[in-house]
């Protein structure tokens, strides 16, 4: 995590495994919905919580994909949701989204994403976000024949942040990865925001943009530089109102009119699925509280011998890319998000909220007001006496960075027990 932080890169993790224990069973997931389940997603969870280039989790993927799964799993797949979002409030120092990937199949797709949208009574039911894993787009096609035009039709009125978690069809060879431009376009970005292709590493299935060979270096396969060319492409878009109110206009041009977010109850009954039996009761609830005082995943200091890969980059050909990689940081640290302790296990001393990387308490931040106070109070005195104004100049001048929230630090003064986005590091002497 230090290395990809160091990188720039953020990360959506998984909280399940192919390990027994450590997934539900979609056929049967009363079997597999238990304390030893939901102790290994909090593990994750609690792990993960400590980088602060964790940007998500995802519950599940494609748990839902036939007519069994959608009969007997959309209600604990909520669960597991439900569950993870209340650990996540009670001992995470901040927020971080937890959502579902789903298989691109038309049957469940819609139903299930408008069933974990809603909830009755416990907010914390609702995903943050959903993704679509779609493979309708093969070879040479358009926005409309590909069925583009169909996914922005069926979520525009989606109140949560929905994109493609998968996508890359295989089917035509080689991959031109066409559809970048599509999915990056007006057309798309008023709906969905984006995307993650499927994959990186090479695997029986064939969808690798990479290769390993038997030494351990990297083979960039034809697939890597046609999606870099497409990616290559793709403008930064800032995100401003000016965006915001283009892409509302966008879509209404369309006839498509974006609501504003508000509860979304649920309904008694979802196309091709069961939710006859009800959300489970909680299997984690005993398991919350016990995480507060465990460690979590912290950033380490690194060398610049470990910034440098032992490893070589090949091209297609097999000649050497880069014989010797090297990990550039990012310029500066992106802003960290955590300047407030907000879960309810995260406020015992000061000791233990200096630990989860908070340098500030709710009793300090007190402290430091009532100190402002009296300070601005003793300049507002001496200058209605009109005394030592010389001083007084000066004594403003040392206040003003109190009343300021703190500089965002450089690399070099980035201290380690923080979860800032930016890790250490080290100068080798």
């Amino acid at each position: 995590m230090t290395l990809l932080a160091a990188a720039g890169i953020y990360l959506v993790l998984d909280v399940n495994s192919p390990i027994v224990g450590q997934h539900l069973n979609r056929y049967e997931p009363w079997t597999t919905y238990n304390d030893k389940y939901i102790g290994h997603v909090f593990h994750v969870v609690n792990e993960f919580s400590g980088y602060n280039n964790t940007l998500a989790f995802f519950a599940g993927n494609e748990i839902v994909n036939d007519k069994t799964s959608a009969t007997n799993s959309p209600v604990y797949i909520k669960a597991v949701i439900r569950d993870m979002k209340h650990f996540i409030k009670a001992n995470s120092v901040r927020t971080i989204p937890v959502g579902y990937s789903a298989a691109d199949d038309l049957s469940y797709r819609i139903s299930l994403a408008d069933y974990l949208e809603c909830y009755e009574t416990d907010p914390l039911e609702t995903v943050d976000f959903y993704g679509v894993n779609t493979y309708q787009w093969c070879g040479e096609q358009t926005f409309f024949t590909s069925g583009y035009n169909n996914l922005v039709r069926d979520y525009s009125t989606y109140s949560k942040p929905i994109f493609f978690s998968e996508y890359g069809c295989n089917e035509v060879l080689p991959r031109l990865f066409n559809e970048v431009s599509s999915i990056y376009s007006s057309e798309m970005t008023s709906v969905f925001s984006g995307g993650l292709v499927y994959e990186f590493a090479q695997e029986p299935n064939n969808y690798g943009l990479v290769d390993y060979d038997e030494l351990g270096n990297v083979k960039l396969l034809p697939d890597f530089f046609a999606f870099k060319e497409q990616i290559s492409k793709v403008q930064d878009v800032p995100l401003s109102k000016k965006l915001i109110l283009q892409n509302q206009q966008n879509s209404e041009s369309k006839g498509i009119r974006k609501q504003k977010p508000k509860r979304k109850v649920c309904e008694l009954k979802y196309a091709n699925l069961d939710i006859s039996k009800g959300i489970p009761r909680s299997m984690g609830e005993s398991l919350v509280k016990s995480f507060h005082k465990q460690e979590k995943g912290k950033y380490v200091p690194l060398t610049q011998e470990d910034m440098t890969s032992s490893f070589k980059i090949l091209s297609v050909d097999g000649t050497v890319f880069n014989k010797k990689p090297i990990v550039k940081p990012v310029p500066e640290p992106i802003a960290d998000p955590q300047d407030s302790i907000s879960c309810k296990y995260c406020k015992e001393t000061k000791k233990e909220a200096n630990e989860n990387g908070v340098d500030k308490t709710e009793k300090n931040n007190k402290k430091k007001e009532k100190s402002t106070r009296k300070q601005k109070a003793a300049i507002a005195k001496k200058e209605r006496n009109g005394n030592e104004k010389k001083k007084i100049k000066t004594t403003v001048v040392q206040l003003m960075p109190m009343l300021k929230s703190p500089p965002k630090p450089m690399p070099n003064q980035i201290d380690q027990s923080k979860p800032s986005f930016k890790p250490k590091i080290k100068s080798e002497s």
